[in-house]
Order: structure tokens, then C-alpha cells, then sequence
């Protein structure tokens, strides 16, 4: 596909809607306006307008059509926004015509993006906190995605690479003016300041981990022995029924998860098969990864029951952050020696839906773990690698025995580093990764 082309797509939800937003951008925007409307219209002001069809005259809508020149758009091309009513028949109707002409094709999917991001209207991590905001389920989501897109996490890695600059510009000064004796200044200034900096960029990539739980959500897993009602506490905190339940040992073999927004955090809940012994093979293979689900989990509950013998004796080499008690419906309180008297124990009856004191506890660890992590700059594994490339040639350049070139070339390949992430430096390479994560008409 040309970059040169003009396209256009349906940029708001599909189906039955008030009003409909259709965008054009490219060197045709104009001319359909001028098409459509009959006359050009003033740019940047909503202009209500009746659209025709070019080729036989017959009236499609009559819509709200927004005209933005360039470089003055999101795109920095020409770029058209027609406001229709949302009918599936004026929709159809709107983009088989505008598919009509030659030269517009439809847009593949964050074209739109990926065009303001080729003409400097935006970088790459404003790009990627777009695509969050427009993924965001919860308020943590929203926040942190509103950060990078707002340009927040890219001032800062510009204002590492601008110091790294300057800390190249002293060690390549220490270079060219040794005889003029600057370069034991010089070499104090490079070296006080590239600790300075490599101990922010540690203390900044010391919090991704937990900034990507906020933007991925936080792994929450169900576990222990078959029957003491992991699959019914996951409907019950559902809300509806996600698990099949049933009073035969085994009936959960495969991990089932169920995403949920509490007070303001995604939450992704995980129920596991039972873990026991078992010659069953496809049991076998359940509680592999009910093991494997249990050491990711960020946060790990450990559930027991009065009905099941000695459930709760936690699974070996496991490390639960919270024990459940369920069926409390059952009348008993103590099921009998808690070995894990360090973490919570909430009493609950999954059948009965009295979840609120577990949402608590859940809630309670979140905000230990993960405070203030919406706020974090580092929220991608391709950030997390650059800036520790960053990090390794800055030590590199303080090797007491590297020679001043070399020092020099580290420096200028740290810096070159921190602007792969905001794009400043060649990127050819993860632009199609970053921009396929966008819908159609972003």
C-alpha cells in the first residue's frame, strides 16, 4: 500500500448509532469536501452540510463535516471528518462511494496513527499510549495510557538522551582538547554524570514490572486441592458462570480466566485445575498448568474447604498471598492449623456470593504492590529493552581502561538507544508491531 494514497474509514464503532464518524486523510481530503458539500468549507469549524453523491446526485446524509488542512492535523495531512448518522444504509452508502474514486482505498488498521507518527504530529510512545487508551478497561489503565499519550513518559526519555548528549559532547571534548588540558574537567563532569544517570534510568526500569501489571492487568490465581470450590468462588466473583461446577474431584483440566475491574484496577482472575497426584494423563498435563499459572500469579490465593482433608496444607514450593476459607456455609469456622498465619485468611461462602471481604484483601495488596505504578514511565517490554542497552554501554563507557574513542562510541550508542524508544533514531524495524495493535480508523 502507498503512503501516498488517501484513505478513509469508519474511525467509530460498527453497528446502529446516533452519529457515525468517517475520516479521510491525504491529498484528495479537499476535493471530496468540495464533492460532497458542493462548496470547500472553513477549516477547522463544523459546518453542517448536506452530502451528495458525486456520480448521481442523490443525497446520502445530511452530517456535520469538519475540514483540517495540513499540517494542522492529527495526521499532518489534509484530513476530512465527516459526522453522519450512524445507519448501517448511510454508512454502506458513504464508503462504497469514497471507494469509488481512484486513489482512496480504505485505511489498514492504525494507518492513521502510523501516518501522524511519520510526520512528527506524534512519536512512538505517544502512539503506544494511544493504542492503551484506547484498550483501557480500568481507571489505572486510563491513567497511565493518558500519560504516554500526552507526551508525559516521552519528555523524559528525551531529557535522558539530551543529558547523554551532553555527556558525549564532554568526552569527545576531552578528546580534541587534551592538550589544552580540559580534558580532566571534562572526564569528572562525563563520569559524575553518567552514574547520575544511569541510577535514574535503574531507579525508572526498577518499577516496569509493576507498570505493566497496571497495563496488563493483575494476575489474580485460584489454588488448591480438587473440590474446595476454586470454580465456584471464580463465578462468584464473576458474577455470572465462567466455571463449570460440579461435586466430581477433577472437573476443572485447564485454566480458565475471567477479567474483572475492581475500584479502578483490571484484574485478571484465574481458576486452575485441583492439585493432587493423578495417573490421568490429561489431569496430569491440568495440574502442570495450575503449577505454572500459580508461580506467575501476582497474586496468589490458596482456597480450602471443611469437606476436604487436610486442604490447607499448601502445595509445595507454593507461596499463597491470601488463604480462603470457603463453604463457611457449612457451619464450621476452623478447618484446622493454618501453616501460613503470615498472610490474610478470609472465611467465605463461594455458593452464597459473600465475596466482599476477599475483594478487600485483593484490593489491599493492589494498592501495596502496584501504588502510584499508573504513574510509572517504563510500561513496554521494547522500552525495558532499550533503556538496559542504555544502561550496559553507559557502564561500558565507565571502564577505568577503555580508551577515550571508545568511551566516546559507547556513549553515542546509549544515546542512540534512548531514541529508538521515542523514535527520534531508526525504527523501521518495530513500526508494523506497534501500529497493527490499533483498530481500523486509528
Amino acid at each position: 500500500m502507498s503512503s501516498s494514497d488517501t484513505i478513509f474509514a469508519l474511525s467509530s464503532g460498527h453497528g446502529v448509532s446516533g452519529i457515525c464518524v468517517i475520516r479521510v486523510s491525504g491529498s484528495q481530503a479537499g476535493d471530496l469536501i468540495r464533492l460532497f458539500c458542493g462548496k470547500m468549507l472553513v477549516p477547522r469549524r463544523a459546518s453542517v452540510s448536506l452530502l451528495t453523491e458525486p456520480h448521481s446526485g442523490r443525497v446520502l446524509d445530511q452530517a456535520v463535516v469538519i475540514w483540517w488542512p495540513a499540517p494542522h492535523s492529527f495526521t499532518g495531512e489534509d484530513v476530512a471528518e465527516f459526522q453522519l448518522h450512524g445507519s448501517r444504509a448511510v454508512v454502506e452508502a458513504m464508503l462504497s462511494c469514497l471507494g469509488s474514486f481512484d486513489g482512496l482505498r480504505p485505511a489498514d488498521p492504525g494507518e492513521f496513527t502510523r501516518r501522524a507518527f511519520v510526520n512528527q504530529r506524534i512519536d512512538l510512545v505517544e502512539a503506544e499510549g494511544l493504542a492503551d487508551l484506547l484498550a483501557a478497561r480500568s481507571v489505572a489503565q486510563h491513567t497511565q495510557a493518558m500519560r504516554q499519550m500526552l507526551g508525559e513518559a516521552s519528555s523524559v526519555y528525551e531529557n535522558w538522551r539530551s543529558r547523554l548528549l551532553r555527556i558525549l559532547a564532554m568526552a569527545e571534548a576531552a578528546i580534541d582538547f587534551d592538550e589544552e588540558g580540559v580534558g580532566g574537567a571534562a572526564d569528572a563532569f562525563r563520569i559524575r554524570e553518567s552514574v547520575g544517570l544511569r541510577d535514574e534510568i535503574e531507579a525508572a526500569l526498577s518499577d516496569a514490572d509493576r507498570a505493566r501489571r497496571i497495563r496488563d492487568g493483575v494476575r489474580v490465581v485460584l489454588a488448591g486441592f480438587p473440590n474446595v470450590g476454586k470454580s465456584s468462588l471464580l463465578n462468584a466473583l464473576a458474577r455470572r458462570d465462567a466455571a463449570i461446577v460440579s461435586p466430581l474431584a477433577g472437573t476443572t483440566r485447564d485454566t480458565i480466566e475471567v477479567s474483572l475491574v475492581l475500584d479502578g484496577h483490571e484484574v485478571i482472575v484465574t481458576d486452575t485445575a485441583g492439585l493432587r497426584g493423578t495417573s490421568d494423563d490429561i489431569e496430569t498435563i491440568g495440574v502442570a498448568r495450575a503449577l505454572a499459572a500459580a508461580s506467575a500469579a501476582d497474586i496468589l490465593i490458596w482456597v480450602a474447604s471443611p469437606d476436604v482433608a487436610k486442604s490447607e496444607d499448601v502445595w509445595p514450593d507454593l507461596n499463597p498471598d491470601i488463604l480462603v476459607r470457603n463453604k463457611s456455609d457449612l457451619g464450621v469456622t476452623e478447618l484446622g492449623l493454618n501453616r501460613n498465619n503470615s498472610i490474610p485468611v478470609v472465611g467465605l461462602s463461594a455458593i452464597l456470593g459473600n465475596c466482599g471481604e476477599l475483594i478487600e484483601t485483593i484490593l489491599s495488596i493492589i494498592a501495596t504492590k502496584y501504588q502510584h505504578t499508573e504513574h510509572a514511565v517504563v510500561t513496554r517490554e521494547r522500552h525495558v529493552t532499550a533503556l538496559r542497552d542504555s544502561i550496559r554501554l553507559i557502564n561500558e563507557s565507565l571502564r577505568p581502561d577503555s580508551a577515550p574513542e571508545f568511551v566516546a562510541e559507547d556513549l553515542r550508542n546509549a544515546a542512540a538507544a534512548l531514541g529508538r524508544i521515542t523514535g527520534v533514531i531508526g525504527v523501521e524495524d518495530v513500526l508494523g508491531a506497534i501500529f497493527s495493535e490499533f483498530c481500523i480508523g486509528k
